[in-house]
Order: structure tokens, then C-alpha cells, then sequence
């Protein structure tokens, strides 16, 4: 039991942590990704904005053929003193798009054959991506475009190396919140772990306590029936003994049902078990006018405690019989799907319960009825503990008038 608070408090500490840190590093990253990415559009605005309006650069008319050996420096002239770390290619074109000047001076082993490529790649585009440039193109007053292409790769690998970081530190982050929480788990649980000890121990010990008296007060109501004959009153102390055993019982079931290593597992053939725990039920449901239907896939096994598991399909068909209104009709189904699924249904009246509410102790939707027909509101809560114990699940709901029951074992 403690194992399990202690595994739950775990997982739940670092799911908080696990949620905590992406939300951090997703923002850091994605601050770290729209700053970088706004810095770029701010340099290449730079780099055109400057001198937008001017006339071609160098003075005069411009010339019909581009010399290809000329390398130059025709950028606007406040971008090499504002952007002076900046790696980019300055590219001017007629009103044809035929290029008439490059700058290739700002880009170490650049060249003039490398940014008529870029331009041609970007061609159409006022604003874009191509390789390892960022481009921006405006037009200038003469008609001609002024192409700006800045290269981005360095950019793009902070940006990659910062997130690599931010995802390291994260992860040891996490490893250490691990270990610390792991660590202080033992101490917080403590107080929580000793409360449910203690209140387990104090129903398995009223339990067993008034296992003997009820033994006895049934022995006696019987001894008094030979003597006497039966009367009403023997009647209601042997029907409310009864009572009162069963409630032990399950009271007990739901002290040891978290207890995984009280389980003694082994291999057994459920639909064997569902067909033997069917058949005292049937006598029941037939006095009743109750259509009893079963179609059980045969040899469907799982590993189970045996004495627990019948406890549980005997509540669940209980429950069916007691409550199923006469003339109804109760199907169980048993199939493996990965894991073994069994599903009990039964007609029902009133739908507007919720069904998770069946589950809760002592809840009962009738007390009146509940009362004459012998239910107490815990054989559900108790069948729900088997079924966790068994790393299982037992679930309800309601489909087309009826209240299905869905037990899935592993």
C-alpha cells in the first residue's frame, strides 16, 4: 500500500514538473526563435530601406552589360556601419529583373555568381527564404528593385543550439526533480499511510470480532426454529444476521483489496469461472421472469486471484438480479481484445443516475428497495477494488435502456 500512495505521489509531483518545465523551455524557445526572427527582418529592412528612392548607384547611366571580374561596394551606405557583424549580398535589377550591380563585399568568400543565383531563386518575391539567406526586395524610384539577401545560417544555429541547451538542462533538471521528489515522497506519504494502516487494521479487526457473535446469534436463532418452529422473528434475526455477515465481508474485501501481495495469482480459465459463477444466479432470475443470456468466448484466460475474482462476479450478478426489474433481461459477454473483457448488462428503469455514483460506498439509489432486497451500497465499491487490485479496471454506463458493467483484466 505504501509502495502504491508512494508511486502515485511520484507520478503525480512529475507530471506537475514534466508540465512546469515544457511550458518554461517552449517559452524560452519560442521568445529566443520570434526575437531572432524579428532581428532578421529588422536587418534586412535596414539594408533596403536606406536608400530606397535613390537613383542607381555610381552616378551616371547605368550600363547594359554587368563586368562580372568587378567586385564592388554599392551598398547604402549606413547599413555598413549599422550592421557591421552582418553577412549579406546586395543586388540591384532594371524593371526587367536583368541585374545590373552586385555587393558582394560584405560576405567572405562571396561572389557575384553566387548572388545572381539567389536572385534568381527569389525572382517574384518581395520577402522570403532561399538556402542559407533571408531576402527582402523593394523597388526603387526608377523602376529597378533593390534585393537584399542576409545570411541567416549562423542565426538559425544559435536558435538550434540554444534550444539543444535549454532541452539538456531540462533534462537533467528533471532527473534531479526526480530524485528529490522520490526522496521526499517517503516522508510526505508517512502520515497519509499510517491513517489508512490504521483504518484498515480497525475494520479487519471489527470485522473478524463480530464474525464471531453474528456465528453464534445464527446458531442460536436456528437452535431456538427446532425447538419452537420458525416464526417471523427468527425469520428477521436470521435474514438481518445475514445481512450483517455480508457487509462484513465486503467490508473486509475493501480492506485487503489494495493490498496487491494478499492476491494469490494464478492462470485461470475465465470463462470456465463466469459459467460457474452464472449458474447459481439462474433459479434466482427465473423466479423473477428474468431472461438470463450469456455468450462466453471460450478459453479466454488471465491471471487472477480465484477466490476474489468469483467474489467479484458474484456481486455483479447479485446486483443484476436484485435490481433488474421482472420481465427484464441480463447478458453477459466475455471476449479477449488484448486484454479479457467482461461485460454484464441488465435492464434498468431510471437512467438518470450517473453511473459512477454506483461505485461510491454506501450509495444507493433506493434505500427503501435497496433495504427489502438486501443491498447495502458497498458490494460495487468492493467488486471495483478487486478489479484494481488486478491492475484492472470495472467501469458503467448506460447504453440503449440498460446498465452495462465492463470488466477488463490484463
Amino acid at each position: 500500500m505504501r509502495r502504491t500512495l508512494q508511486r502515485k505521489f511520484v507520478v503525480t509531483a512529475m507530471i506537475a514538473v514534466t508540465v512546469l518545465l515544457a511550458v518554461l523551455l517552449g517559452a524560452i524557445n519560442g521568445v529566443n526563435a520570434w526575437t531572432s526572427r524579428e532581428e532578421i527582418a529588422r536587418q534586412l529592412e535596414r539594408l533596403t530601406e536606406t536608400r530606397p528612392d535613390a537613383p542607381f548607384p555610381g552616378g551616371g547611366e547605368r550600363r547594359d552589360r554587368f563586368d562580372r571580374r568587378e567586385r564592388v561596394t554599392l551598398g547604402p551606405a549606413s547599413a555598413a556601419e549599422t550592421l557591421p557583424t552582418a553577412r549579406y549580398y546586395l543586388v540591384w535589377a532594371d524593371s526587367e529583373g536583368t541585374i545590373e550591380k552586385v555587393d558582394s563585399a560584405h560576405i567572405e568568400y562571396g561572389s557575384e555568381l553566387e548572388a545572381e543565383e539567389l536572385f534568381t531563386a527569389a525572382a517574384g518575391q518581395s520577402e522570403g527564404s532561399t538556402g542559407a539567406f533571408r531576402f527582402r526586395t523593394v523597388t526603387l524610384s526608377d523602376g529597378g528593385t533593390l534585393t537584399a539577401f542576409l545570411y541567416t545560417a549562423q542565426t538559425r544555429n544559435g536558435v538550434v543550439r540554444v534550444a539543444l541547451l535549454s532541452l539538456l538542462a531540462g533534462a537533467v533538471a528533471w532527473g534531479l526533480m526526480l530524485l528529490l521528489v522520490v526522496f521526499l515522497s517517503k516522508k510526505a506519504i508517512e502520515p497519509v499511510a499510517a491513517g489508512i494502516e490504521k483504518q484498515k487494521r480497525f475494520v479487519t479487526d471489527a470485522g473478524h470480532e463480530l464474525k464471531t457473535p453474528l456465528a453464534i446469534i445464527l446458531a442460536n436463532t436456528e437452535a431456538m426454529e427446532l425447538r419452537q418452529g420458525e416464526s417471523k422473528y427468527s425469520r428477521n434475526i436470521r435474514e438481518q444476521v445475514q445481512r450483517l455477515s455480508g457487509l462484513t465481508q465486503n467490508l473486509l474485501t475493501l480492506a485487503r483489496a489494495d493490498e496487491a501481495a494478499a492476491l494469490q495469482l494464478e492462470e485461470l480459465d475465465l470463462s470456465a469461472l463466469a459459467a460457474e459463477a452464472l449458474r447459481p444466479f439462474a433459479e434466482s432470475a427465473e423466479l423473477r421472469s428474468i431472461t438470463l443470456r450469456s455468450e462466453l468466448t471460450p478459453d479466454v484466460r488471465a491471471k487472477a486471484d480465484k477466490r476474489q475474482l468469483a467474489q467479484l462476479l458474484s456481486i455483479l450478478l447479485d446486483n443484476a438480479v436484485k435490481y433488474t426489474p421482472e420481465g427484464g433481461e441480463i447478458s453477459l459477454s466475455l471476449r479477449r481484445e488484448g486484454r479479457a473483457v467482461l461485460e454484464l448488462s441488465n435492464t434498468v428503469e431510471d437512467t438518470s443516475i450517473p453511473p459512477e455514483r454506483f461505485f461510491d460506498r454506501f450509495f444507493r439509489a433506493d434505500s427503501a428497495r435497496s433495504q427489502k432486497s438486501g443491498g447495502y451500497g458497498i458490494g460495487l465499491s468492493a467488486a471495483r477494488a478487486i478489479a484494481e487490485a488486478h491492475k484492472g479496471s470495472l467501469t458503467a454506463a448506460y447504453r440503449e435502456g440498460l446498465l452495462v458493467f465492463t470488466l477488463t483484466l490484463p
